[in-house]
């Protein structure tokens, strides 16, 4: 795909694609006054996805709702929900929210398959590699997978909290070339546009710097049933923008939503990033909760720039309760991540190496081992979309 400008078009982005994914949240789906599925929203958008598979797309949907309809069925009120309410919601809810889905792709003659996941499923390799296959499989036979958060055994230390990244990680796991984020706000706004009548819709976005980022407000003002707001939909653009996927952010409240996209709705593109082409790296990258992080020092960090390994000698510091093989943050001398990778220590281990030259580990450890606290063929420089 050519790069993107200011000037493309979702439109013609979207006829090219080959494979997308679309997430819609609870605020689109069911409907807040009486908490019941938005049935003819819901066949707006099959169709609209039919018309995309007729065009020989494929396409994946991500879909939140399975809380907000079990909580009704459960009679379980507005007020918040602990986490047990939550769960017992969900395992009534999606089954609920599946067979919604089914009923309205019955009339398309596609066949739905349901994929529920939690972080752990994308966090840890095996799984996520298991994962990815399971997807390649449906599609190659022509079904749609509807892909959920499984709230009913995550708990709060192993749960996305919104779909939205998880979406980016569908993205990211299956190789599409759009996601597009579906959601009650026509994208990307200079702030929250109901709070400040001087604020600038932003329809592209080259890199996702400091300075996009700080743009995110905080939930969406007035959905009372999605737990995302613009901050995670901004991590999650950043999640598939890094793995070459292009990401459209656009209100999903009208009918028809991917029509509507195609014929010129407002909306906020994000353009892919092409320096990380790796699968590996590219999944280090886009790990939601490293387990801890390894301070480094300036030259650490030019060397690192170079395409070199992060030895003990440049590291001041390490945290976390991590073991080999988990994903690390990297941080500079002022505490700003500059990269991800993956631990050849443990934590223990690391925390006694740390400063150490390589020939002086062996003596400090009371055995031999490697050269290297993240090697370079585990290690991705975020600040630049590096490979190295």
């Amino acid at each position: 795909m050519a790069a993107l400008s200011v000037s493309s078009s979702c439109a013609d982005v979207l006829t090219n694609a080959r494979r997308v994914v679309v997430k819609a949240g609870s605020s689109l789906l069911v409907a807040p006054q009486t908490g019941a599925l938005r049935h003819q929203w819901m066949a707006s958008l099959v169709q609209d996805l039919a018309d995309l598979r007729a065009n020989n797309t494929e396409f994946i949907m991500v879909s939140s709702g399975a809380v907000a309809l079990g909580r009704r069925a459960l009679a379980l009120g507005d007020g918040a929900l602990i986490l047990e309410q939550k769960q017992a919601a969900a395992a009534v809810g999606q089954p609920m929210l599946a067979r919604a889905w089914a009923e309205a792709f019955a009339p398309t003659g596609l066949v739905t398959a349901q994929a529920l996941l939690t972080l752990d499923d994308t966090e840890n390799r095996r799984r996520w590699l298991n994962s990815r296959a399971t997807l390649e499989a449906l599609l190659a036979q022509n079904a749609v997978p509807i892909i959920n958060e499984n709230d009913t055994v995550a708990t709060d230390e192993i749960r996305y909290g919104d779909n939205d990244r998880l979406a980016a990680r569908v993205a990211q796991m299956s190789g599409a070339d759009v996601l597009i984020l579906l959601s009650d706000i026509d994208g990307l706004w200079s702030a929250d546009p109901n709070r400040h009548k001087d604020a600038q819709h932003i329809p592209f976005v080259a890199e996702l710097n400091t300075q996009v980022m700080a743009m995110a407000e905080g939930p969406n003002p007035g959905s009372d049933l999605g737990t995302g707001g613009m901050a995670t939909k901004l991590e999650a653009a950043r999640i598939a923008v890094r793995n070459g996927c292009t990401v459209m952010l656009t209100s999903g409240v009208c009918r028809s939503p991917v029509t509507a996209l195609l014929k010129g709705a407002r909306a906020t593109m994000f353009a892919p990033s092409s320096s990380i082409r790796d699968a590996r790296k590219s999944w280090i990258a886009g790990t939601i909760k490293p387990v801890g992080a390894v301070h480094v020092d300036e030259g650490a960090v030019r060397a690192l720039e170079t395409g070199a390994s992060l030895l003990p000698v440049g590291m001041s510091a390490c945290t976390g309760e991590f073991f080999r093989g988990d994903v690390l943050v990297i941080l500079d001398a002022k505490g700003a991540e500059i990269g991800r990778g993956l631990a050849s220590y443990n934590a223990d281990e690391a925390v006694q190496i740390c400063g150490l030259r390589s020939e002086e580990i062996a003596q400090k450890l009371g055995y031999s081992a490697r050269a290297a606290m993240i090697h370079r063929d585990d290690l991705v420089l975020l600040n630049k979309g590096s490979e190295q």
